[in-house]
């Protein structure tokens, strides 16, 4: 029997696939907290968090099949000072990273369709799902992405976003995105299309989408209503931007604005199906519109009347760790070694004399003048440094909470390049702080960001001069040749 990591199963899509599956295969089902969560007939839980590329190898251990179904939009530590787009930019690395060693032999990666465009226009959405799909796909495992528009289920995020906005409003403006097109699918017609990836065996990255019809947001608005039983008299006004509409939206469905900006972002485009990606008994999903909407909301009233609301992952997680992670541009002649060598230095000499670094073999100490110990020591960790990752474990200073006697700390600060380009994303990871969370926050946490910043502006500044210089020495040594 066939082995499948299977991530987010505890989420929205995740747990409807495994359903599907369970019977028909070994499942290693991963989540970020296993809280009543048991074992049952062909299913495994394992709580794997997705940052540790330690916890993603573990897990994909005797693994043929990995199915990947994570989205960072919503925080996940007590501070997070991060885009979702350089946190899911790691996550697919670890993903991808962890399934080349473990000799995982495909990968299957839920996406959006994505627009005709040059994804240099795409919303910060769409721009990272197509990151992550290509940072999957680097490491040379096959990855089969299945590319689905507005998802119509009972919750998860878009549709019960338009659910909410059109049963509590007793009439709509339209603004400008409610003309872009889109393609409804109906969940279980996305469940039924990922358990079919499972079983393809592609040679190299392919991209399906998969959709029932085309239609655009005021035609969902009009379903729904109609489904409802609803009269929702609406009122042309396409002059209305996105982000006019952002806040309003967020108010009217109290969803979080770290949810609807970007859903929001990404509603100028139109999001067609292509041709290219079309596959027979996958593209075509078969349940129809009006069909598709009245199965999310008979649903949704019948997870109503079984349970109470339940408690997020994210307060269900919550305690005193930090997350800081941001993307900085850097020589294309760098190595991320030189890099984080470069950051240590810089740092000393950035501080003057108010902040020392010391290099000791593998050890880094930083230190302030006030304290006779370093403030943070960090030892780089070297099986999981190579010529693209350099990672450090915070052992201990006075900034950093002590780990437990016998215990292995996981605090970590890495740097890690971004599939091949010239962006490097330095990020800090399950870091908890000494200081009164109150004072951490409004002085070490807001200092950090601001050193951040400098260094990400000096070397955006040496990669502009650098490049420049080895472009006309380069042209030099071609002239006189």
């Amino acid at each position: 029997m066939k082995k499948i990591l299977l991530t987010g199963a505890s989420g929205y899509i995740g747990g409807n696939l495994l359903k599907e599956i369970k019977e028909d295969y070994q499942v290693v089902a991963a989540s970020r907290s296993t809280k009543n969560k048991e074992n049952e007939k062909n299913v495994e839980w394992k709580k794997v968090d997705l940052f540790s590329i330690k916890d993603v190898e573990d897990a994909m251990e005797g693994i043929d099949t990995a199915i990947y179904l994570v989205h960072s939009m919503q925080p996940s530590a007590k501070l997070t000072q991060a885009s979702f787009v350089d946190m899911d930019a790691i996550l697919a690395d670890n993903f991808g990273r962890a399934a080349k060693k473990q000799g995982v032999k495909h990968i299957v990666f839920m996406s959006g369709i994505m627009p005709h465009e040059k994804s240099k226009n795409l919303s910060d959405h769409l721009r990272s799902r197509l990151e992550c799909e290509k940072i999957l796909g680097s490491y040379g495992v096959p990855v089969s992405t299945l590319r689905a528009g507005l998802i119509i289920g009972p919750k998860g995020s878009s549709f019960p976003i338009l659910k909410k906005l059109t049963e509590r409003l007793p009439a709509l403006v339209l603004p400008q995105w409610a003309y872009s097109k889109t393609a409804p699918v109906a969940l279980k017609d996305v469940v039924k299309g990922l358990a079919a990836l499972i079983e393809r065996s592609p040679e190299e990255n392919e991209s399906i989408d998969i959709f029932n019809d085309v239609t655009d947001y005021k035609g969902m608005f009009k379903a729904t209503a109609k489904v409802m039983g609803k009269k929702l008299p609406m009122m042309d006004l396409p002059i209305i931007p996105v982000a006019i509409t952002k806040p309003i939206v967020s108010l009217l469905t109290e969803e979080p604005k770290e949810l609807v900006y970007p859903l929001l972002d990404s509603l100028v485009h139109d999001m067609v199906p292509s041709k290219e990606n079309y596959i027979e008994g996958i593209t075509n999903a078969p349940t129809p519109l009006e069909e598709s909407i009245k199965i999310a909301l008979d649903e949704d009233k019948e997870d109503k009347k079984k349970s109470k609301k339940s408690q997020s992952i994210g307060q269900a997680l919550k305690k005193s760790d930090v997350k800081s992670v941001q993307r900085i541009t850097i020589p294309s002649s760098w190595s991320i070694n030189e890099t984080a060598n470069y950051y240590m230095n810089w740092l000393s000499r950035m501080g003057m004399s108010f902040i020392n670094t010391a290099i000791d073999g593998d050890t880094l100490s930083i230190s302030l003048p006030v304290f006779k110990d370093p403030i943070l020591i960090l030892q780089k960790n070297k099986d999981y440094t190579d010529d693209n990752r350099v990672l450090f474990m915070i052992k201990g200073g006075k900034f950093s909470k002590k780990v437990k006697e016998g215990e292995e700390g996981r605090a970590r600060l890495e740097f890690r390049r971004v599939l091949d380009t010239n962006e490097c994303i330095i990020a800090i990871h399950e870091y908890e702080p000494t200081l009164p969370w109150f004072i951490y926050k409004f002085t070490q946490a807001r200092i950090h960001l601001i050193v951040m910043t400098l260094f990400g502006w000096e070397t955006k500044l040496l990669e502009k001069t650098l490049d420049s210089t080895y472009l006309v020495d380069k042209g030099k040594q071609t002239k006189e040749a």
